[in-house]
């Protein structure tokens, strides 16, 4: 056998080497995984099972039942005011697949994206699969890890044809401020880039408001909402994410989407719609809890020796300097969890501008975090 030649050199994410190590050893506490360990609440599963009986188990429509589109219209507007329609609007496998559809449809061969670091890795790949070429941009951490409207221009050559954010960063937890927000657009303008926006996060912020991207003016003619169910509703099994931008590409991407996955699971879908209209009170809960554990953890970091924590501004996860240790981010992990059965993220699995970090997710339960900052306490103390 034969394989591509694209993928002739193809090795594991410095994030799923640390999840295979972690399969093969007893007793970790895994910080890792950016998962919700609440399960989907019972009410939504019995939404799914309900939609079942009443014959939801054919075909659905490409873009998603227009019911189901309508309640991300009304979640948006309810929660960030952002105008949307139910022909804005597609369903898809997951929140990885919207970026993807959006890139094979927008990028042309040697087409430049410009990506934010740190940032989420598979983005890197979804870019290089296209045929495009990604245009990484540093960011540092006395800047909030958001750019500066001077890297961005600096970035930005004539095949520059899109930009990518996310807000809440997966992984530095950090959201960007509205004035941040509003010079990134002014460059979008300004070089006629196309945005594509993760926010799937957006009901996780703890410092600040969520601003979605193409609220800003001018925006959401040019901006693509990616989001999904999985963290903010704990339906990460489920794998149903969505999009939510202009018609045009929207109709593009169902196209392509027809020849590979030909639309997302109808019960997952009717669940969506019932957690969507129903859930607002829980995703407060749930903030409240995560906004506790995260403040916990980054007060137990900041004892550490040579540990240093920013405060926690949005998402689940905590982006530790360990830089005073003399450790590499990559060898800091390693030891951490051979030592201490600690499993938590190296820094550079997210770009350059991540040597010298460590993600932490805060999404075990607070006895199982305060059994990792003990073990981590102790590690750090031992170098």
């Amino acid at each position: 056998m034969r394989l591509a030649d694209r993928y002739s050199n193809l090795q594991p994410s410095g994030m799923m080497k640390i999840f295979q190590a972690v399969d093969k050893m007893d007793g970790v506490i895994n910080l890792g995984i950016g998962e919700p360990d609440f399960d989907t609440e019972h009410d939504i599963v019995d939404a799914a099972a309900a939609a079942g009986k009443d014959g939801f188990t054919h075909y659905p429509p490409l873009p998603g039942y227009i019911d189901v589109r309508e309640a991300v219209c009304a979640y948006w507007k309810r929660h960030h005011s952002l105008e949307s329609t139910p022909e804005e609007v597609l369903f898809t496998s997951g929140g990885m697949q919207s970026p993807h559809l959006a890139m094979q449809a927008l990028l042309n061969l040697g087409d430049e994206v410009i990506l934010i670091e740190p940032y989420f890795g598979p983005y890197s790949a979804q870019v290089e699969g296209c045929g495009a070429v990604p245009v990484r941009v540093e960011t540092k951490e006395e800047n909030g890890f958001a750019p500066t409207a001077s890297d961005l221009e600096k970035a930005v050559t004539p095949r520059t044809k899109a930009l990518l954010l996310n807000t809440p960063n997966n992984p530095t937890g950090r959201v960007y401020p509205r004035e941040r927000m509003e010079k990134i657009a002014a460059i979008a303008k300004k070089h006629d880039l196309f945005v594509m926006s993760d926010e799937i996060y957006e009901s996780l912020v703890y410092r600040g408001v969520h601003v979605p991207f193409a609220s800003l003016p001018g925006m959401r003619e040019r901006t693509l909402t990616m989001a999904g169910m999985s963290k903010s509703h704990c339906m990460t099994g489920w794998r149903v994410g969505y999009a939510i931008g202009p018609a045009e590409l929207i109709k593009i991407m169902v196209v392509i989407a027809s020849a590979q996955t030909f639309g997302v699971n109808s019960l997952a879908q009717k669940a969506s719609a019932y957690a969507l209209t129903n859930h607002d009170a829980k995703l407060k809960e749930r903030k409240n809890i995560f906004a506790s554990r995260m403040q916990y953890v980054a007060s137990r970091l900041n004892e550490m020796k040579n540990v240093k924590c920013a405060e926690a501004e949005g998402a689940f996860y905590l982006f530790p300097s360990v830089k005073g240790t003399g450790l590499k981010s990559e060898e800091f992990v390693w030891k951490l969890l051979e030592n201490s059965r600690v499993a938590s993220i190296p820094g550079p699995a997210f770009g350059a501008s991540g040597e010298g970090f460590i993600r932490i997710a805060c999404t075990r339960s607070m006895d199982e975090l305060t059994q990792a900052m003990d073990r981590m306490e102790a590690f750090c103390k031992s170098l």
